[in-house]
């Protein structure tokens, strides 16, 4: 059974980092598909980060210059450096899995496997 649980939120002032974990089990790692999303209240899910099983990655806008996405496949871990957090940052970050393939971007629809969130609050 795939299981995704995501770690290291919490609350920074503006200017601040903080680095996101998503601990992977119940399949290869290595040959999925990972991506970060968020969530703020009274907002859709939006797409933030992805990475192929190879490790070509991709961004969003708002995370462009400022997140990385990283993966290590021996640790079954994923994770995402936040620096020069903005308080529109604020939301639930979640990481998200799918089979690898052509395609690794930010529909949610594409990912079948979800962790619960980790709670990012950025304040001014």
């Amino acid at each position: 059974q795939v299981q995704l649980v995501e770690s290291g939120g919490g609350s920074v002032q503006a200017g601040g980092s903080l680095r996101l974990s998503c601990a992977a089990s119940g399949y290869t790692h290595s040959s999925y598909c990972m991506a970060w999303f968020r969530q703020a209240p009274g907002k859709e899910r939006e797409g933030v980060a992805a990475i192929f099983s190879d490790g070509y990655k991709s961004y969003t806008d708002s995370a462009k210059g400022r997140f990385t996405i990283s993966r290590d496949n021996d640790k079954n871990t994923l994770y995402l450096q936040m620096n020069s957090l903005k308080p529109e940052d604020t939301s639930m970050y979640y990481c998200a899995a799918r089979s690898d393939g052509p395609w690794c971007g930010f529909a949610e629809w594409g990912y079948p496997y979800w962790g619960q969130g980790t709670q990012v609050t950025v304040s001014s």
